[in-house]
């Protein structure tokens, strides 16, 4: 019914309609240019029960880059995974924004891509395992969104999601919506529910000429929105003004410069024996799947369940490879690993130091291994473990967590803003 309604409503709306000043002029009767939740209710009936968005007057910009000094441009050039026929452009990134989280994405309208990847967490979720449309929980911790445009790294093109199993982010963006856990919609089902909602054909227009509705079309204005979310306004980015990671920032504290230290130069200045040797700066990204010692025997195989050659000429298989993503905004992304076994970095740092399993396709080797255990580890003092702890936490964005441009669009009810 209430689809029924927004298509009546659709036939006579127009985008200008869902602008936040016309929205307000409408409903804020009180004029205190917020909606309560009689004027929210209020709003809801007009347009037939929908979730409706309230879009800036203006469209944000999203084709800036905001760079720190410390990076190179045609480094990153090199890093940038956007597609020649689907380049960042304001109106598409709008439209993928809306896409994003509008719930009206999942069958029963209860779930959006947004509800596994919150803002607030870094664009992950602080859940272990995410709940898909009909209550089901989902076999992987929801991966952190952030700088997905630049994830090609020393000229590895690494694939999206743990295993790797997108190519490209156009195809990760329908992945979840057709999982019958996650999201469970059909795409000729989406492009039909879509097609009657009042504030899209517009949208569609101004994105790609007309206002059809296809799946291609959703594909690449979700993924203009997710490249669109580059996080590099950190403390960490603040101090590296000289470009040189290995020297001392002056604005780091000690503990800070020794956990970096450690992170980027290595146990005793050993490159290969450095977080960075995995996690590259500046993106700190991986350039693919690795397997970094969680178990003897995986459950979940990660790389290694899909048909592919072994992606080292070390390692026998791909069996326990998973890519992780950007560490930036780890602090906020908890909890840690493709199945969030880690609620905490420090447990994170003590994996590493001492708890990681001798797999045949682990790619690092370590002096001291407890041969009882099977374990092995870098074996970091408690003064180490907790500088790199430090370290880790200057690499948060604060503002890419508050940022407007990447915020719920959507006018909610008191109830679902709990949710």
């Amino acid at each position: 019914m209430a689809l029924l309604m927004a298509a009546q409503v659709a036939s006579a709306a127009d985008i200008s309609d869902f602008h936040r000043e016309t929205l307000l002029e409408r409903f804020d009767s009180d004029r205190d240019g917020t909606l309560d939740e009689a004027e929210t209710r209020a709003l809801r009936t007009v347009f037939g029960g929908i979730d409706v968005p309230m879009l800036p007057d203006k469209l944000f910009d999203y084709t800036s880059v905001r760079l720190p000094a410390h990076v190179d441009l045609a480094q990153l050039r090199l890093a940038d995974n956007t597609p020649i026929d689907n380049a960042i452009a304001d109106a598409g990134a709008t439209l993928g924004r809306l896409l994003f989280y509008d719930m009206q994405l999942s069958r029963n309208n209860s779930v959006a891509c947004a509800s596994c990847h919150l803002q607030r967490a870094g664009f992950a979720d602080p859940r272990r395992f995410s709940t898909g449309f009909q209550g089901g929980r989902t076999l992987r911790n929801a991966m952190s969104l952030a700088s997905l445009r630049y994830t090609n790294v020393r000229r590895h093109r690494p694939g999206f999601f743990w295993d790797e199993r997108a190519p490209t982010l156009e195809t990760q963006v329908l992945m979840p919506i057709q999982d019958q856990l996650e999201m469970g919609m059909t795409l000729p089902q989406l492009n039909e529910r879509l097609s009657k909602l009042p504030y899209y054909p517009d949208l569609f227009d101004a994105a790609f000429g007309s206002s059809e509705v296809t799946s291609d079309r959703i594909a690449k204005s979700v993924a203009q929105f997710m490249r669109s979310m580059v996080s590099m306004n950190s403390k960490f980015d603040r101090a590296a003004v000289s470009g040189d990671n290995s020297v001392d920032f002056k604005t780091f504290s000690d503990q800070e410069n020794r956990g970096k230290s450690l992170f980027i130069d290595g146990v005793d200045g050993v490159a290969e024996l450095s977080c960075a040797h995995c996690h590259i700066p500046p993106t700190f990204g991986m350039t693919k799947a690795l397997n970094n010692g969680l178990a003897l025997k995986y459950k979940d195989r990660g790389l290694g369940v899909l048909d592919r050659r072994p992606n080292d000429p070390f390692t026998p298989s791909n069996d326990g490879k998973f890519k992780a993503s950007s560490l930036r905004n780890i602090e906020l992304t908890a909890p840690y690993m493709h199945d969030g076994r880690f609620k905490t970095l420090e447990l994170v740092i003590e994996h590493y130091s001492s708890g990681v399993r001798s797999h045949v396709n682990v790619g690092l080797a370590f002096e001291d291994q407890d041969s009882a255990k099977k374990t092995a580890g870098f074996q970091f003092t408690a003064g180490q473990k907790a500088a790199l702890v430090a370290f880790l936490k200057t690499l948060t964005d604060r503002q890419f967590a508050t940022d407007p441009r990447f915020s719920d669009p959507f006018v909610r009810s008191a109830a679902q803003s709990r949710e």
